[in-house]
């Protein structure tokens, strides 16, 4: 924003320096650029559509009965949209829990699970899932973003 000179000197009676956030409104100043916006707008629409995806694959389409007790927490873009990180939890507490078999079974799985993401999803590009197998004791976070 440019100022004129009578404004730059009122600015300049009130204060040392002028600065170049000097006379803008806070609420467009801390706002992010609208394509970043958008884009974060997207990645959380696409963290929303997996989470459906995978918790409709865990509830019966894989045939794993280990795997059918998982629900999703929550997913989010780790950094970015290109891999999202799906944290999971298992719905069956009288079942023994085995978090490092959970998470390699999810590993050895994740071809598949990226294929019917992909099938669910309309992207130029499936994301790479990454798997973290939340504790019993951990309460699913709520959400799927």
């Amino acid at each position: 924003m440019t100022l004129d000179k009578r404004t730059r000197e009122q600015m300049l009676a009130h204060c040392g320096a002028i600065h170049e956030d000097d006379g803008v409104d806070p609420r467009d100043y801390f706002k992010p650029p609208r394509n970043e916006r958008q884009q974060n707008r997207k990645a959380l629409q696409l963290c929303r559509q997996v989470a459906q995806t995978l918790d409709q694959v865990f509830a019966g389409e894989l045939g794993d009965a280990g795997l059918s007790d998982l629900r999703v927490a929550a997913v989010r873009p780790a950094p970015d949209a290109s891999r999202l990180l799906v944290s999971v939890w298992n719905d069956a507490p009288h079942e023994p829990f085995h978090r490092e078999l959970l998470a390699s079974r999810l590993r050895r799985i994740s071809g598949r699970l990226r294929t019917e993401v992909a099938a669910a999803v309309t992207r130029r590009r499936a994301p790479i899932l990454e798997f973290e197998v939340l504790a019993e004791a951990d309460p699913p976070l709520g959400g799927a973003a």
